[in-house]
């Protein structure tokens, strides 16, 4: 999707502050944090939503849910986190590309 910015962040065509990467999925920082840790993990395929997803996409959220955990310790969250997947106009979506924010560290 050319037009889409996260893809262009994927492609390095957008700078970010990178957390994680691999075939599948790109973690990165808010540029307009919420909470003191703020990233999303989004998949390198475009999805725009999560009402998008199909059967075959299962592994890939499996895959982006488990690493939350992950890459949270990681970035200095040990003792928990909030995780928020906006879906669609309605319910808040501004980049239509899924991404799953990871927030913490403080309160909102």
């Amino acid at each position: 999707m050319s037009e889409c910015v996260f893809c262009k962040i994927i492609a390095g065509q957008i700078p970010s502050k990178k957390v994680y990467e691999d075939n599948d999925i790109f973690a990165f920082y808010d540029i307009r944090p919420h909470m003191k840790v703020h990233f999303m993990i989004i998949p390198k395929k475009h999805i725009s939503s999560l009402m998008d997803c199909q059967v075959e996409d299962q592994a890939l959220l499996g895959k982006m849910m488990l690493m939350t955990s992950q890459l949270a310790k990681q970035e200095g969250l040990p003792d928990g986190y909030k995780t928020v997947v906006n879906t669609g106009k309605a319910g808040g979506q501004e980049v239509f590309h899924l991404h799953v924010h990871v927030m913490g560290g403080g309160s909102l």
